[in-house]
């Protein structure tokens, strides 16, 4: 055990890059925000029982934001009714295809387009 401390005592912190601060629904994220916990779905987003259970978990165990995969039409028309149902900022990861990011954006509190591929 003495052997991991020391590695440990050797380990520097470094300092934060100054950023802008946003904001994610109501969670503030850079600048000098505190260090927020995103997580993301596994389920398919359109089945919105399913991925509503998941947020909500992920919200019980400490998430700040959640995720959701957006692939396909279905799933962006789908995110109306997730918001409705949740507390945590909602955010559509977006694909291939620009026209779910503009459905997405009616409902959600932040957009990410995978920028190699859109």
């Amino acid at each position: 055990m003495g052997k991991i401390r020391e590695l440990f005592k050797r380990q520097t912190v470094k300092e934060r890059v100054k950023t802008k601060k946003i904001y994610v629904g109501n969670v503030a994220v850079g600048g000098d925000a505190p260090i927020s916990v995103q997580s993301m779905t596994y389920s398919d987003t359109h089945n919105i029982a399913e991925t509503v259970e998941q947020i909500n978990r992920l919200h019980f165990a400490g998430a700040d934001m959640v995720r959701v995969a957006v692939p396909e039409m279905q799933d962006a028309l789908a995110l109306k009714a997730i918001k409705e149902q949740i507390s945590l900022p909602l955010i559509a990861d977006i694909h291939f295809n620009y026209k779910l990011a503009l459905e997405a954006a009616k409902w959600v509190d932040c957009i990410r387009l995978n920028p190699g591929n859109i």
